[in-house]
């Protein structure tokens, strides 16, 4: 998916067909944001600009054993397309994520994003406006593989009243429908982050949801971690490990501030205050959350999706801030149940995607309540690479 952290997500077959390409599996999902949807005459336009954009971008790929063994490729570029195809045989061997051709092919695409993700909210509410789909349900954000038809959306948004964000993504799912190209986008990570990546983007192929954002990327993110978890163990150095545990501090710090600021305005805009006071206390609130992460050593961007392009916040990026981390205790919590076993964790997931939404979302709040303290990493906040959970050996 396109992430966000972070996405919106596509349907593929009509995206094959009209490429002369036998149906496959499925197109693009935003991890943190892109959306490839089909939806009716309103969205031709936008359904056209996702086809297109997809396709120009199929048509920038190579094989990476290709680039790799180009004596006129740069250094640098080798080093992280073969680190890359480590990562992803790591993936494959020792996490059990599908192994598809996904990330056997790099594009450059001449620009620092993938795609740009548009979410939005009511003035004096911290509820995401949602688009819905035919093919994969309503999400909390549309896509755009061009920042100026994202801002233009952007632009009609905040005319009709809305707080509005508009943020760059790096990274770009189809959800297995098509063989995920690596992007340019991805390149100047660490090899963590460059993991953490992979290893996300990978998970969204074992289970999704329809209209469960905050499931699927949940899920995502427990694979991610318990897999760079792994990684770090086998073959991460000791300044690999104090830079891992270090990042995860700071970006627990800044979550947490979000989602303390995200609580202050949504008991503020339930309040029986007239309008105009809970403009006033908008105001107060974010002058005060923008002092605070100033005082805050700000995390660097998301793996999968840069900060919004402003320089104030909004309700629009405070109503998704819980999107890919709310439920990764739950799925925490099912793994340590399996002994550590990604397979066996993979199938219960998979059996507990099938239940009816309101069962679902009770199944995983019960898990997570009597789960064990300290479990695995703790959370998708939990910097300890030490707390997880391990196979059974």
């Amino acid at each position: 998916m396109i992430r966000n952290r972070s996405g919106e997500y596509s349907s593929a077959r009509a995206v094959e067909k009209s490429a002369g390409n036998p149906p496959g599996r499925r197109y693009a999902a935003a991890t943190a944001g892109l959306a490839i949807l089909l939806g009716g005459c309103a969205n031709l336009g936008y359904y056209a600009q996702a086809v297109d954009g997809h396709l120009a971008i199929q048509k920038r790929t190579r094989p990476i054993s290709e680039i790799v063994a180009d004596p006129a490729t740069a250094e640098n570029l080798r080093r992280s397309l073969s680190t890359v195809s480590s990562l992803r045989e790591f993936a494959v061997r020792e996490l059990q994520l599908p192994d598809n051709g996904s990330f056997t092919t790099y594009a450059d695409l001449g620009r620092p994003y993938a795609v740009w993700n548009v979410s939005a909210a009511p003035e004096l509410s911290i509820e995401p406006e949602k688009w819905c789909f035919v093919a994969v349900g309503c999400v909390s954000y549309r896509g755009f593989f061009s920042m100026g038809e994202a801002q233009r959306f952007a632009g009609e948004l905040k005319a009709q009243g809305y707080d509005v964000s508009v943020g760059g993504v790096r990274a770009y799912s189809t959800l297995g429908w098509f063989r995920e190209p690596l992007l340019n986008t991805f390149l100047g990570y660490s090899d963590t982050e460059l993991g953490q990546l992979i290893f996300h983007e990978l998970a969204h192929q074992v289970v999704h949801v329809r209209d469960d954002t905050a499931f699927n990327e949940s899920f995502a993110t427990a694979v991610e971690l318990e897999g760079i978890h792994r990684w770090l163990d086998k073959n991460g150095t000791e300044a690999q490990r104090e830079a891992f545990i270090a990042g995860r501090k700071r970006k627990a710090a800044y979550t947490a501030t979000l989602l303390e600021y995200r609580a202050r305005l949504k008991t503020l805009f339930a309040s029986s205050e007239s309008d105009a006071d809970k403009r006033e206390g908008k105001t107060r609130i974010f002058a005060d959350l923008d002092e605070k992460l100033a005082n805050l050593q700000t995390p660097r961007a998301a793996v999968h999706r840069a900060p919004p392009a402003r320089p104030k916040l909004n309700n629009a990026d405070l109503a998704t801030v819980s999107t890919y981390t709310g439920l990764v205790p739950a799925f925490q919590a099912i793994l340590q149940q399996q002994g550590g076993n990604l397979g066996s964790f993979y199938e219960k997931v998979k059996e507990i995607a099938r239940l009816p939404a309101p069962e679902r979302t009770a199944v995983l709040r019960q898990v997570e309540a009597s789960a064990r303290p300290h479990a695995m990493g703790a959370a998708s906040i939990n910097p300890d690479p030490g707390s997880r959970v391990v196979a059974n050996q």
